[in-house]
């Protein structure tokens, strides 16, 4: 019992740390301390609403609905999660925005992965016009810009995420690119006068300004020197300059090629670098569309779930339409309650239904009524396909063949003496088979 009410304490410290983040909009460590209450107790629906709000502002609407329908799971009354679920549903303007916008992006990944940056761009440009808040599009088209050295650009769409997401790493490590690239151009000095002169006494560099008598006999001392390097360049052009020209212009050249080498090296080096967080970035693509379906499967079934019970419980809905619906959910992605709920509603309405169908089935085929015994039989085996040991199976192949659609009749022999050769049903088909 102490253990437990550790963990609750816990749960309620990280839960109070994520609300204090999120209120500063530091949305990635938000996140990180709710997943961590989420940890210590996964029954607190506070925290977890909480944590879809987070998601919600940073653009990811799908991550936001799945954490909103698991916690109404949890607490079905009295929870402000209802009222998220709905405000978004009403909104379907609002949601075909963001499912546009998504598209967009992975549009834009697509583009990224053909070298078309430009396409890429566009899009991006229109996801974050249709979602303004969706911080993945801006660090993408961030990037983006980087490589594309304009970064003004770069600049504006990083800071755009920055102001949805103040600690979000990826936003930071770009913002750092950008404050490297700043320090490292060159500070234009054209049309600059010296005005100082600097020499070094020890370990000193003293800089003093240039007197002024100083700077206007500069000019004449500079006329002087140029007339004196004419005459002395001429005199000595012949005995020194000239057999050296050759050489000079091989060591120029050979000076150039180094020169081109390593600065074909450094922006080699610069794109490998670019080519390696494009690749993380469309890494974690893959894994966001991955989670976004995952999110899509989880709702959908969820919420298929919880509308089937309300009529398995009221008897208001015929067998035919709730299975109908049944067969869409997704078990996998239902968690231990919606589970629960699922298996027992189809553990009442398949068998109920699987026999009522095998049992017509087989009069219809007294009758030669194959088109119907097909489509009860199809509809059985869709339900659980061994139903009575293959037998379904072997009726519908029959059915089938009877009907004179030799190809159907065997694909469905065929399927019967692979997955249950070892029932009577598939010792029929296998000898029909071998027939």
């Amino acid at each position: 019992m102490e253990y437990t009410t550790k963990l609750l304490y816990q749960s309620h410290i990280c839960y109070n740390e994520g609300l204090k983040k999120a209120n500063i909009r530091d949305l990635t460590g938000a996140a990180t301390a709710l997943k961590k209450s989420l940890q210590y107790d996964g029954t607190n629906v506070a925290a977890r609403n909480l944590l879809g709000l987070v998601y919600y502002g940073r653009g990811d609407v799908a991550e936001a609905l799945t954490e909103w329908i698991l916690s109404k799971n949890i607490q079905p009354k009295d929870n402000i999660a209802n009222y998220f679920i709905k405000t978004i549903k009403e909104s379907k303007a609002e949601l075909l925005a963001v499912n546009q916008a998504v598209k967009r992006y992975n549009r834009a990944l697509e583009y990224c992965w053909q070298n078309a940056e430009d396409l890429a761009l566009i899009q991006l440009k229109k996801a974050v016009q249709a979602h303004p808040g969706f911080v993945k599009a801006y660090q993408l088209m961030g990037l983006l810009y980087l490589h594309g050295e304009q970064y003004s650009l770069a600049r504006q769409a990083i800071r755009s995420a920055y102001k949805l997401d103040t600690t979000d790493e990826i936003t930071l490590s770009y913002m750092h690119e950008l404050n490297q690239v700043r320090k490292t151009r060159p500070v234009s000095m054209k049309g600059k006068r010296r005005e100082t002169v600097t020499y070094h006494v020890g370990n000193e560099t003293i800089i003093q300004p240039v007197p002024a008598g100083q700077r206007e006999r500069g000019g004449y001392h500079s006329i002087v020197n140029i007339l004196l390097g004419i005459l002395v360049g001429t005199a000595i052009m012949g005995l020194l300059v000239m057999p050296a020209i050759s050489g000079s212009r091989q060591n120029q050249t050979n000076k150039q090629a180094v020169e081109f080498g390593d600065k074909i090296a450094e922006q080699e080096a610069q794109i490998r670098a670019l080519k390696k967080d494009l690749e993380g970035y469309r890494a974690n693509s893959e894994e966001t569309e991955n989670a976004q379906a995952t999110a899509a499967s989880t709702q959908s079934s969820y919420e298929i779930v919880m509308n089937i019970e309300s009529y398995y419980r009221s008897n208001s809905m015929s067998d035919e339409a709730m299975i109908d619906e049944l067969l869409k959910v997704n078990p996998a992605a239902l968690g231990t309650a919606g589970r629960s709920i699922y298996e027992e509603m189809t553990g009442v309405l398949y068998p109920r239904a699987c026999e009522r169908l095998y049992t017509t089935s087989k009069a219809n085929m007294q009758v030669a009524n194959y088109d119907t015994a097909i489509t009860n039989l199809e509809r059985v085996v869709q339900i659980e396909e061994g139903y009575s040991d293959g037998q379904a199976l072997l009726l519908l192949a029959q059915a089938y063949e009877g009907k004179g659609d030799t190809e159907s009749a065997q694909a469905k022999y065929q399927r019967l003496a692979d997955a249950y050769g070892d029932t009577q049903a598939g010792a029929t088909a296998k000898e029909k088979l071998g027939n």
